[in-house]
């Protein structure tokens, strides 16, 4: 595509008003090639030669020779540059020098192992010696239990995911003794997704498997791939309980690219009320699609995803274009498999031009070469960020990512710190394997599979002794036998272990309105009460649905078409309760204390909103019950002279500290380099009868958000500083002490974000203000 071209384009139209706050250009990298130190075997040289690859990236050899040596890999590497052919060389290469050797290949999702298995299958037919060794298999919740013992005896790769080697595997390890007393390779793709509580979920996982492969006497070796990150050698070590040697030296080639950042414009004279993120997305979108530039847009909830696509199709019906509304779609979790693989499928053969998507395609699913990425909303991560950039131009040639901003302080801070953005390094990802809730929870599981003895401390850390005796004491979940502790339970534990979310199940979206129910979508137990609730639009390819029941004890939610001017959106309730202090800081600032705490949120009532215009229509009272998480956070208490030096300059000291929490919840991510959906915040009056601010991690148990907030509070205070101080609007708005959301689940629109009532911008920054004044010392 020609970038320039496009936007010259863009810039002339009527609804352009200096919308482009920088464009960054990405300049292209040539290839870089190297050769392994001995020839590759003369199977997969012919394989490589129909393949038409000639030449080996340098990144792709150096792994051979590493694999080769005996050694433990992670390789990290940018989008598209060829890491599949890192584990699948040295994996191919054993099984056929070996042709007892089994491989097992862990996808965060399985649509990423229905697309490698594809693969997979076309190296298979290339000649029969691969046809011999190359058996691969998909292992999964979907494969039919008629086939499963055949795939057992028969697979030489098994690809799955980490729910399946959880649920399905682990727990039947008899059944697979002769496939893992073989198991050769164990390679974990996109290792960057484990992050957080599925993250720390899955290092526990994989400790099991070791424990397991230890039991059935197996030699097996570790290939992890991963998107880049800022620290890939201590998240793949953290995640498997190995010593890694890691390649980052990235030698694919890489076109040019053009990196825009869009900054929709005030549409008041206050400088208050932005453009919607959400309609310059759309309209970006189609002139992309007209001009013939395949595309996808990524959005940061699903309700986005559903309405860019509506509005774009609704678009191009009124400009007498339907043809290029049915070569466009939305894609999002909650879909149906067999919806993603079609999608998917019309991507890569370019039957359609674009998609509206959540973060469900920002994984490394071959869906061909794209031309732009229009990312509306920054995603919350700058690794996340690069990774959908780099969903366009996954070739050679000139690509386009257009950065649409929401009206929130992170998105807005981006625009006028451009530099923030492109100069900084990707963050940390954070796992924690001793989180006391999983590791509890995991241990169960282990025990399941093998009774626990106390020497199993080298696979679960220095947590496990305290962790068993809590599970054969209270919990009364493990029973001590001399110096081993069995399952005492007659429940399957991993039943009730959910690796991706606090919660244990989801809810089926039933279509009630045929002859026979018809299962239309899917949604976890925490989100269903926030998004399925009686009365709620639930949008599905760009068509609406009313919810017509919620049914709590099946977990059903039954919806009806409805033709409807409006979509909908829960209110929500919480407080919170301050369970322990574990460490705490006072100064001339005030008192700042890390500890556990228990939130508690109820969705009360939801909002009816017209589409485009956002403008409320009606409002429904619901009776829903609560949900509570117990996790860490940090709670703060301004000096109590500081609240007279407020009054007396005429503020509301409540006003002011709203407005200072809610920089708080957009600093630390920051900070933390973390996602700001990780963090939530409140204002508490009642436990110290005067105002304290509570900072907490969005994961049970906690890990380590809240407390990097407290390490460096001084630093966070700073930060919100800055914020409030640079933004040009008078009274306050969403891009300073505007209310972020109570939560930020994905179904969420952050078009809203400015709706609640914004404090008192003028008193939140007095209040900073007397905190620079005691050089914002908190000790």
């Amino acid at each position: 595509m020609d970038v320039n071209d496009f936007l010259q384009t863009m810039q002339r139209r009527g609804e352009y008003r200096d919308q482009i706050a920088h464009i960054r250009e990405i300049p292209a990298r040539e290839a870089r090639y190297g050769m392994p130190r001995e020839p590759l075997p003369e199977a997969i040289a012919d394989a490589l030669s129909q393949e038409k690859i000639e030449r080996l990236y340098e990144h792709q050899s150096l792994s051979v020779d590493m694999a080769r040596s005996g050694r433990d890999l992670m390789i990290v590497t940018g989008t598209a540059s060829g890491k599949t052919m890192c584990y699948n060389l040295p994996v191919i290469e054993t099984l056929l020098s070996d042709p007892s050797a089994r491989a097992m290949y862990i996808f965060p999702t399985k649509a990423l192992a229905q697309d490698q298995l594809a693969r997979l299958k076309r190296w298979a037919g290339y000649n029969e010696a691969l046809k011999q060794a190359v058996r691969p298999a998909t292992y999964d919740g979907d494969t039919p239990s008629s086939q499963r013992t055949r795939i057992r005896k028969q697979a030489s790769i098994i690809l799955t995911n980490p729910d399946m080697l959880h649920q399905g595997i682990l727990p039947y390890h008899a059944k697979w003794s002769e496939f893992l007393r073989n198991l050769r390779w164990l390679v974990i793709d996109e290792m960057h997704i484990y992050r957080g509580i599925f993250g720390s979920q899955v290092a526990n996982v994989l400790r099991r498997l070791d424990r397991v492969l230890e039991f059935h006497g197996a030699e097996c070796r570790y290939i992890g791939c991963s998107a880049t990150i800022g620290n890939p050698q201590e998240l793949g070590e953290l995640l498997t309980g190995r010593k890694l040697d890691v390649i980052e030296k990235d030698g694919s080639p890489r076109g040019k690219k053009y990196f825009v950042l869009w900054n929709p414009p005030f549409v008041d004279d206050g400088r208050v009320v932005r453009r919607s993120a959400n309609i310059e997305g759309k309209r970006l979108f189609t002139e992309l699609v007209r001009s013939g530039v395949q595309t996808i847009v990524f959005t940061r909830a699903r309700v986005v995803a559903e309405l860019i696509y509506k509005y774009a199709v609704e678009e191009f019906r009124q400009h007498n274009e339907n043809e290029l509304g049915k070569r466009i779609k939305p894609y999002r979790g909650g879909f149906l498999p067999e919806e993603r693989r079609q999608i998917e499928q019309q991507l890569f053969s370019g039957k359609l031009m674009g998609v509206s998507a959540t973060t469900a395609l920002e994984l490394g699913i071959d869906v061909g070469s794209l031309d732009a990425a229009v990312l509306v909303g920054y995603p919350g991560t700058v690794s996340s960020a690069w990774q959908q950039a780099g969903r366009a131009g996954r070739r050679s040639e000139q690509s386009l990512a257009i950065l649409v901003a929401y009206n929130d302080p992170i998105d807005q801070y981006l625009m006028h710190h451009p530099d923030y953005f492109f100069s900084r390094n990707v963050e940390r990802a954070i796992v924690d394997p001793s989180n006391p809730h999983i590791l509890a929870s995991q241990l169960a599981c282990a025990a399941f599979e093998l009774p626990l003895a106390t020497h199993d401390g080298h696979f679960f850390g220095p947590k496990f002794a305290s962790t068993l005796e809590a599970l054969a004491g209270e919990e009364g979940q493990l029973r001590r036998i001399v110096d081993r502790w069995y399952h005492a339970s007659s429940t399957f534990p991993a039943a009730h272990v959910n690796l991706r979310t606090i919660s244990e199940s989801s809810y089926a979206v039933v279509d009630a309105s045929g002859k026979e129910n018809q299962v239309i979508g899917s949604i976890d137990s925490t989100s269903a009460p926030e998004q399925l609730y009686p009365g709620a639009v639930y949008l599905h390819e760009g068509r609406s649905y009313v919810v017509s029941e919620l049914d709590l004890a099946t977990r059903v939610a039954m919806v009806k078409p409805a033709e409807v001017d409006y979509y909908t959106q829960p209110v929500l309730h919480s407080r919170s309760e301050i369970l322990a202090d574990e460490a705490q800081a006072t100064g001339p600032c005030g008192a700042v204390t890390f500890g556990r705490v228990k939130v508690i949120w109820q969705t009360v009532a939801f909002k009816k909103l017209k589409f485009y215009t956002m403008e409320v229509v009606g409002q429904d009272a619901l009776d829903l019950p609560e949900l509570d998480l117990d996790t860490r956070g940090l709670w703060f208490l301004p000096d109590e002279s500081i609240w007279d030096e407020v009054r007396d300059a005429g503020y509301v000291p409540i006003q002011a500290l709203s407005g200072l929490r809610n920089l708080m919840i957009w600093s630390l991510p920051i900070l933390a380099m973390c996602d700001p959906q990780d963090i939530g915040g409140q204002i508490n009056v009642n436990r110290f009868q005067r105002p304290a601010i509570i900072l907490y991690d969005r994961y049970l148990g906690g890990l380590g958000f809240s407390r990097r907030g407290f390490d460096e509070f001084e630093t966070l205070l700073k930060l919100a500083h800055q914020i409030v101080a640079e933004c040009t609007c008078e009274g306050g708005c969403p891009s300073c002490v505007g209310l972020p959301l109570l939560r930020a689940p994905i179904h969420q629109d952050p078009d809203l974000q400015g709706r609640p009532e914004i404090p008192d911008k003028e008193g939140t920054l007095f209040l900073l203000e007397r905190f620079r004044e005691r050089e914002w010392r908190m000790c």
